[in-house]
């Protein structure tokens, strides 16, 4: 494949082999001149599909991205273990220079978001939407938050208020 095709591939998050590619050769690199130019062409790729992975991440292989960076923010002070499966739209975010040390073959669910310091053991399977705060120990499985009651009405305040699907006098009819 000629380099101009390969560099478009990934651009477009179709080659994430090329991306991590790229990635390590940034994080490898000893001289600012050429980290600044790997740095060019990594953020050039990321951001074509609303992606970010920061410059000082530590991950450890290539982790599984089934739809391609899209809307994965990978903060650079992460760590990420091997064999990992992370899905669109997740958030491993910091909190005042802290960020999740996440263990080997965990499967990250679309959406979830995982802040500040806390640690994530292996096989850790994280559903999709979850906000994880707390250390997860290995092997476990975390799902959406529990929901949370604000206001609480009889069915009785439902039915007497006029529009509601309880009061049949005022639904439109077909």
């Amino acid at each position: 494949m000629p380099f101009r095709e390969f560099f478009t591939a990934c651009s477009k998050g179709d080659q994430m082999a090329g991306f991590w590619l790229l990635y390590r050769l940034q994080n490898r690199s000893e001289h600012k001149l050429t980290r600044d130019f790997w740095t060019f062409l990594l953020n050039r790729s990321a951001r074509r599909h609303g992606g970010y992975v920061g410059p000082g991440a530590a991950i450890a292989g290539e982790p599984v991205l089934p739809h391609g960076l899209h809307g994965v923010y990978i903060s650079r002070f992460a760590v990420i273990g091997t064999g990992c499966r992370i899905y669109q739209n997740v958030t491993i975010g910091e909190v005042n220079g802290r960020a999740p040390v996440i263990g080997d073959d965990c499967l990250i669910g679309a959406g979830a978001v995982l802040v500040g310091n806390i640690r994530i053991g292996n096989h850790v399977k994280i559903g999709a939407g979850t906000v994880i705060r707390q250390d997860l120990p290995d092997g476990c499985t975390a799902v959406a938050q529990p929901p949370r009651i604000l206001e609480r009405g009889t069915a009785d305040d439902e039915n007497d208020k006029p529009g509601l699907a309880g009061n049949k006098s005022e639904r439109p009819g077909p």
